[in-house]
């Protein structure tokens, strides 16, 4: 037969309740709140004083991009676009060109010929610098070129964003280093340029201001097949 008075039931939130506070932290109560306040007063102020000082950056915070080079100064960027498609904000603009004889700026068929990122829409989430196969496409700390007083001056040209030539390596376009293929490039064997690469920068542009500090090395030596 059903209880018509069943006994109540301690409440499940009952058993969370904390103990009373005793009588010392009763009277404390009015004031515990300053606790936090009264206990920061005495601790060394962390403001940086940005943009009078430098600011503390990350080694990994997101700022400005750059398009890198390889060692002998030939582009890696292949404008295969990627990029671009991982872009969620739609902020980076790919135009690839093939490479010629007479015009070889990255090792392989073809390079970025125009490469734009509006930094108007970017919002840094780096998912950019991933989708990148050949690590053309990195994050640098620089954030002091990331203002300006017009929209047309956000909108960062290839110009803007190509690293500075290496030291001791030759501006684009040269020719790749002889008896290499692009996988040499993309496993890192070519460690800088070589005689024949100052030889045609040296007759094609002589006037290029790389040739005075350009420090030749060894091509890599092509290893030899298996023997069946």
């Amino acid at each position: 037969m059903t209880d018509l008075n069943p006994t109540p039931r301690a409440s499940e939130h009952d058993r969370w309740l904390r103990d009373a506070p005793g009588p010392l932290a009763r009277a404390f109560a009015p004031v515990a709140g300053y606790g936090v306040t009264i206990s920061s007063m005495f601790r060394p102020t962390v403001t940086e004083q940005y943009p009078f000082e430098p600011a503390n950056l990350m080694p990994r915070y997101h700022g400005r991009h750059q398009l890198n080079r390889y060692d002998d100064g030939l582009e890696k960027c292949i404008g295969c676009e990627l990029c671009a498609w991982a872009c969620p904000a739609d902020a980076i603009y790919v135009e690839a060109a093939d490479n010629a004889p007479g015009a070889q700026y990255s090792p392989g068929e073809r390079y970025g010929r125009v490469y734009q990122i509006n930094y108007l829409r970017c919002i840094f989430c780096g998912m950019c610098i991933e989708a990148c196969p050949t690590r053309a496409l990195t994050m640098t700390l620089e954030i002091e070129e990331l203002v300006g007083p017009t929209r047309t001056g956000l909108i960062y040209e290839k110009d803007d964003l190509l690293a500075p030539v290496p030291d001791g390596a030759l501006d684009a376009p040269h020719p790749m280093v002889e008896g290499t293929e692009d996988g040499d490039y993309y496993r890192g064997a070519v460690t800088g340029p070589t005689r024949a690469q100052a030889d045609w920068v040296r007759a094609h542009r002589p006037e290029d201001p790389t040739l005075a500090t350009v420090k030749v090395v060894e091509a890599p030596a092509r290893p030899k097949e298996a023997v069946r």
